[in-house]
Formats: C-alpha cells, sequence, structure tokens
C-alpha cells in the first residue's frame, strides 16, 4: 500500500486543481499596481518587449522578452523560454520574471510565455503543450530578428510549465503546424519540480475514460518521461525531497533514464522541501537564490553565460506594472 501514496497524491492534487477551476468563483478586481510576483493573466512587466507568438481565434498568446542591457539585434545571445505552473488550469507568464530578470542581465534574452489553461480557455493538456511547443518554435523563427542564437535555446519552468518545457524536448509535434522546418527543441532545460509522468492520473480503466478528454489526448503520449531517447538535451531539474505532489523518487527514475540514453542529467534535491520551493518569497529568499545560482552555474557549464554568479549582489525587489 505505502508504494502507491505517491501516485494517489498526485491524483487527488490534480483533481481538486481542475474541480476548483470549473467551479463558480468570484474574483477581486486586479490591481493596477500588481506586483511581478502577483501577476495577472494580461500582465505587461517593466522593461520587457511584449510579442504575440500564436492566435487561437480571439485569442492572443503573448512572449514578454527580457533583453541583456545594450542588447542589438545583431547579437546572437543565448535565450531561454520559461513556462509557468499552475496545474494546466491557471497561473500567468509573471512566475518567471524574477529569473528572467537577473538571466538578461547575466547576458541572456530572456522570455516568459503566456500559454492557454483551463480557467481562462478551457484548454486541455495537449493544447498547453501545443502552445508551449509553439512559442519555442516562434523563437527560433524570429531569432535573427530578436538577436538570438537559434542554437542556444533553453526551456524552462516549474511544475505543469516544467511539464510543457520537457515536453518541447521529448514529445511528439502537438502543434498541428504546417510548416515544420523551424524545429521547437530546445537545445537544454532548466526544470523546477517538473511533472514528467502524467499516468498516475490515470490508474484504472474507468478513470482513464473519465480523464481523456480533459487531457485531450492519451496520457502516455503527454508523459515526458516515457520518451526520453539518446539526443535529449542536457538538462538540470531542481526538486524538492518532501514534496508530496510529485516525489522525488521519480525524479531520480528519469534523471536515471536520461543517463541511460547518454544524455546529461543533474538532480538537486532540496531536503524538506515541498512542492514550488523555488518561486520567489519576498521575506525569504533563499531556495529561490540557491536554484537560480545552481541554473547560472548549469548554463555557465553549457556556454551560455560566463563568470561567476551574481545572485548576490542582485536586487530581488519585484517591479510594478507599468499604468
Amino acid at each position: 500500500m505505502k508504494t502507491k501514496l505517491p501516485a494517489i497524491a498526485l491524483t487527488v492534487a490534480l483533481i481538486a486543481s481542475f474541480a476548483a477551476a470549473q467551479a463558480p468563483r468570484s474574483r477581486p478586481a486586479r490591481s493596477r499596481t500588481a506586483t511581478a510576483s502577483q501577476p495577472t493573466s494580461d500582465d505587461t512587466f517593466a522593461g520587457t518587449r511584449n510579442e504575440t507568438y500564436k492566435k487561437v481565434g480571439d485569442v492572443e498568446l503573448k512572449v514578454h522578452i527580457f533583453n541583456p542591457p545594450g542588447h542589438k539585434p545583431t547579437d546572437r545571445r543565448p535565450a531561454i523560454v520559461f513556462f509557468f505552473g499552475g496545474g494546466w488550469t491557471h497561473g500567468s507568464a509573471g512566475q518567471f520574471v524574477p529569473q528572467c530578470r537577473y538571466l538578461a542581465l547575466r547576458g541572456m534574452v530572456a522570455i516568459t510565455a503566456d500559454y492557454r489553461v483551463y480557467e481562462r480557455h478551457q484548454a486541455k493538456v495537449a493544447d498547453c503543450v501545443a502552445d508551449a511547443q509553439a512559442a519555442v518554435r516562434w523563437v527560433r523563427a524570429n531569432a535573427k530578428r530578436l538577436g538570438i542564437d537559434p542554437d542556444r535555446i533553453a526551456a524552462g519552468g516549474g511544475s505543469a510549465g516544467g511539464h510543457l518545457a520537457a515536453a518541447t524536448a521529448m514529445l511528439k509535434d502537438f502543434t498541428g503546424d504546417k510548416d515544420t522546418a523551424i524545429s521547437f527543441r530546445p537545445n537544454a532545460l532548466v526544470l523546477f519540480n517538473p511533472a514528467l509522468d502524467l499516468t498516475p492520473i490515470v490508474e484504472n480503466e474507468k478513470r482513464e475514460a473519465r480523464w481523456r478528454e480533459r487531457l485531450g489526448a492519451d496520457v502516455k503520449d503527454l508523459s515526458p518521461a516515457l520518451h526520453v531517447k539518446p539526443g535529449a538535451p542536457p538538462t538540470i531539474i531542481f526538486h524538492g525531497k518532501a514534496d508530496n505532489l510529485i516525489p522525488y523518487s521519480r525524479m531520480e527514475t528519469f534523471a536515471k533514464a536520461m543517463k541511460a540514453a547518454g544524455s546529461r542529467c543533474e538532480l538537486v534535491g532540496f531536503e524538506g522541501q515541498g512542492h514550488g520551493f523555488f518561486n520567489y518569497r519576498p521575506r525569504s529568499t533563499q531556495y529561490f537564490t540557491e536554484t537560480l545560482r545552481s541554473a547560472d552555474q548549469f548554463l555557465v557549464s553549457l556556454g551560455y553565460l560566463s563568470g561567476m554568479p551574481t545572485t548576490g549582489a542582485y536586487d530581488w525587489a519585484p517591479t510594478t506594472r507599468p499604468e
């Protein structure tokens, strides 16, 4: 029985998240001075360049681009695209604004992307994957104009966003694009407590039938952990060892599979930490700073950054949205 508890915990948590999304709720008025750590779906962030990477009906999906100081279109900078978490149900591109601000100052073009979610768009998980793949493809297609090196594009994200980042690297094409000449495969992955195996939410035939519509595709086709193969990009994963939503043991299994396939995969565990421990919190930036410092060192090892991390000297106070 004990071996089934992690799977049950993941199932219950995801069901609760989706159920909450379907229940009607009253929403407070959104403040025009919302901080980057408390963003909304229509945020624009100070100092960013915002562009539409995809349109679905009347919905315009944006990327928020943080350029390094003195950046020029003629540059060939490494880039990273972040995807927010929220169980594919809610969330905002603002989650990774602090990481983007830091990495831009270190010399990368840092991007945080919006994508469709269940609360706002009745999106299925497969739709989220399609959007994430489209976002990376858009960045590579526009690399020359944006001053980005198309061969040094990383994808990153947390929880469901970590799933989407991994999906851009390992899953089949969900975009439906007719022109697939430009790849959406990232050159590296930076993942924070990612959901890499979704199979626990469909533990039996009855549950699978009920969830198939919500997922939008076979659960195995949506699980990056089941599609590890040679050629997967170098990856770093940050995960709390006390995460009761996505057990740490699943990350160990994934890391072993990556290494067996000949791909680099660094797993950095944090004792006593649960899900979402890495997020920026004004009162305590310890784990936010530690994960960001390690991500910096990983990117240095790939030649995306140079020099020593500067997390200790950086002002983490979140910026507010302009009026």
